[in-house]
């Protein structure tokens, strides 16, 4: 999408929790003065998945420990007679910010820690560029926020107050077949045919619209739950695909459009935030980044980016108006196995093929 700056938000927000558990944990230091504490590992520590990951304890000379368990997220992973260094396996866990706690008893009372460490991938994405096999016409008042290839057509939402459309488009021509405008109060987002149905997406207006596929007709809606906004939208045959922004995709009950889950997205430098346009292919989310001519190809059982995909240039220089936008939209031609991609407001549409860089 889009005009906010949800990462800043969330990076301050994640910075004021972890400063407020580190001054109560300080405090409490204080105030007891012997008290247990993590020697290892450090709040905030990356770790690449898979690697062993040693978790020692600080204790002072005049505490006592009994035991010792260690949970992951609330889920006991192991218990200790003592407070010797234990050792966790990673492999198994999710990417992402994992809460490490040690309940530690004295004999007589019990405490509880907490730490917070960083899963990052192991996997060293891929890198690929690209040929352009086709070129095809879009519309540049097409500001381009899902679209997907159905039976020799495209299905396209756009977005922007005012301006926000869904539609049916011509590969051949760029032209609307069918569309229909929103309200100008919705900022229109990502959308996916699932059977006979169109799910879209709004961008800030906690809405999704369901329209059945032939006539446009508006048939329901649905409010979104712990996803922060609507950005791009898949569907992956079994459940929905959601973007927010953020470094997550969701997975949505293709009924109800109930979020069922979701996995954070890392690749083996860290999280990759600003996921926007998705396609699911060949059991891989293919998501572009906002605000960049990258797509990412994002495995969604693991959240891990197995290839990154650079776009830089597709679009030549004399192509480009003062109102050409960033690139955004990827469809996927299942029969024809022919990749399009696209962006606000171009005014070309691309078939390429993918090449492996040395």
């Amino acid at each position: 999408m889009h005009f906010g700056q949800p990462e800043l938000k969330r990076t301050l927000l994640g910075f004021c929790i972890v400063l407020g558990i580190s001054l109560t944990f300080s405090c409490k230091q204080d105030k007891a003065g012997s008290t247990v504490g993590f020697k290892f590992p450090e709040q905030g520590k990356e770790v690449t998945l898979g690697d062993d990951l040693k978790i020692e304890l600080d204790v002072p000379a005049d505490v006592k420990v009994n035991s010792a368990s260690y949970l992951v997220d609330g889920k006991s992973v192991g218990t200790k007679n003592d407070a010797s260094p234990f050792v966790l396996k990673t492999a198994a866990l999710p990417l992402g910010y994992r809460l490490i706690s040690a309940i530690v008893d004295n004999g007589t009372k019990k405490d509880t820690l907490t730490v917070n460490v960083v899963l990052k991938s192991a996997i060293k994405p891929a890198l690929f560029g690209y040929k352009v096999i086709n070129t095809f016409p879009h519309d540049t008042s097409s500001y381009t926020q899902g679209l997907e290839y159905h039976d020799g057509r495209f299905l396209e939402s756009t977005g922007l107050n005012g301006s926000s459309t869904l539609r049916w488009v011509e590969l051949k021509t760029g032209k609307a077949l069918q569309k229909i405008s929103l309200d100008k109060k919705y900022f229109g987002e990502g959308s996916s045919l699932v059977g006979d149905k169109v799910i879209m997406l709004t961008w800030q207006e906690n809405t999704g619209f369901v329209y059945d596929a032939k006539s446009f007709k508006q048939i329901g809606s649905f409010p979104y739950q712990n996803s922060r906004e609507g950005w791009g939208l898949s569907f992956d045959g079994q459940r929905l695909i959601k973007s927010d922004g953020t470094n997550r995709l969701w997975f949505l009950n293709k009924d109800n459009y109930k979020e069922e889950g979701f996995v954070e997205v890392f690749d083996d430098k860290g999280q990759v935030d600003q996921l926007n346009e998705l396609e699911y292919i060949d059991g891989m989310v293919y998501a572009n980044i906002y605000q960049t001519d990258k797509i990412a190809v994002i495995n969604p059982k693991s959240g891990a980016v197995e290839r990154y995909i650079n776009l830089a240039g597709i679009l030549p220089e004399k192509d480009r108006f003062p109102n050409t936008d960033v690139l955004n939209g990827i469809a996927w031609d299942a029969k024809g196995k022919r990749l399009f991609v696209t962006g606000k407001k171009f005014n070309k549409l691309f078939e390429i093929s993918l090449v492996p860089k040395k």
